[in-house]
Formats: C-alpha cells, sequence, structure tokens
C-alpha cells in the first residue's frame, strides 16, 4: 500500500513539475515582450519583428494553420500550403501585437498551472489587472522534442483557435474553400494590418 501511495506522489510531482517547467518557460517569454513594449526606444516595427519571432519559434503554427483551413489543406498544393503557412503565422502575429498594444502596460500574474495527462497539456492561468477589473487568459503548452509550445489561447474562456478556424472557414467560403485564393486575400489583410500596427 505504501508503494502505491509513493507511485501515486511521484507522477502527480512529475506532473505539476511539467506545469511548473511550462510556467517559467512562458514567464520568460512574456516579460521579454512587455519589456519591449515599455521600452520607447524600441521602434513598433522592432517590437513587431520581436513578436512574430516569438511566434515562429514558440507557437505550433503549422498545426494550428492546418486546423485552421479546415477541408481546403487537403485539396491545396504542396507550393500553396507552404506558402498558406508563412502567411497564417504572420496574421498570428499581426493579432497578438495588436492584443499587446492595449495590455502592454498592465500587470499580470501566472496563478494556476495545471497539466492534463491525457492530452499531455500544461494549462496555464493568466491575469492580467487593469484599473477597470482583471482578465483570465490560459495558455495551453505542450512540450515536443524538449521544448514547449503554445498550441492555444484562452481569453475569457474563447479560444484563439477556435475562433481563427471559425473566421478563416468564412473567408474560405467567399473563395470557393480555394486555399490560393485565401493566399491572396491573407496576404493584402497582412499589409494592411502591418500598417496600421506600426503607425500606431
Amino acid at each position: 500500500m505504501r508503494n502505491i501511495l509513493i507511485f501515486f506522489l511521484l507522477i502527480f510531482y512529475s506532473f505539476n513539475a511539467s506545469a511548473d517547467e511550462a510556467s517559467t518557460w512562458l514567464k520568460i517569454e512574456i516579460d521579454t515582450i512587455l519589456q519591449s513594449y515599455q521600452n520607447d526606444s524600441i521602434s513598433n516595427e522592432n517590437r513587431f519583428s520581436l513578436i512574430e519571432n516569438t511566434i515562429n519559434y514558440n507557437f505550433a503554427g503549422t498545426g494550428i494553420a492546418k486546423f485552421v483551413s479546415g477541408d481546403a489543406w487537403s485539396s491545396a498544393k504542396k507550393d500553396t500550403k507552404k506558402i498558406y503557412i508563412k502567411l497564417f503565422k504572420r496574421h498570428l502575429a499581426l493579432n497578438i501585437a495588436s492584443m499587446m498594444q492595449g495590455y502592454s502596460n498592465q500587470d499580470y500574474q501566472l496563478i494556476d498551472a495545471n497539466y492534463d495527462s491525457k492530452t499531455k497539456v500544461s494549462l496555464i492561468d493568466m491575469e492580467i489587472f487593469s484599473d477597470t477589473g482583471s482578465l483570465v487568459v490560459t495558455w495551453r503548452v505542450k512540450e515536443s522534442k524538449d521544448r514547449f509550445f503554445v498550441i492555444d489561447l484562452l481569453v475569457a474562456d474563447i479560444s484563439l483557435v477556435v475562433t481563427k478556424r471559425s473566421e478563416f472557414n468564412s473567408m474560405l467560403k467567399n473563395v470557393n474553400y480555394d486555399l490560393e485564393k485565401l493566399n491572396f486575400l491573407l496576404e493584402k489583410q497582412n499589409s494592411e494590418s502591418y500598417e496600421k500596427l506600426i503607425n500606431f
């Protein structure tokens, strides 16, 4: 009986250790970006470059892009898929950068971290404080090949990935689910969003 108890305690500890490691990693990444927004000497272009590099390296961008494109993915050509993934990652970076402009001067705290043994995903709750109250954001982080990746972001319990899938489904519907045509729309949209962002 004692051996069984020790076994379960070890499992529990390893799960919490995974969540704690993911939290530590996430805090470093968030603080790096926030510090760039708090430094007035850094241009909007350089701030966005930092976020884009973070998205490209730390988000499961390819997997999210494939999920978001739905059935249009399977019928697209290889080159079209490559272009789409690149455009989608930039789209995601622009979205995150736009959100950061609103929260860059606010305090935050990582309030909870749990590891889901079934999905092997760490759920990290972050509370963002403002003058009018607070907002809880949940990061879904998964470890792969000895490093962590963000696989989703829940703002007030609303999934970024699910929201993007719905948004992109509407866009794809307008181009008859043709990924190549979507790329043209996405490139134009990214260009417009970038200009607004750097001239904010």
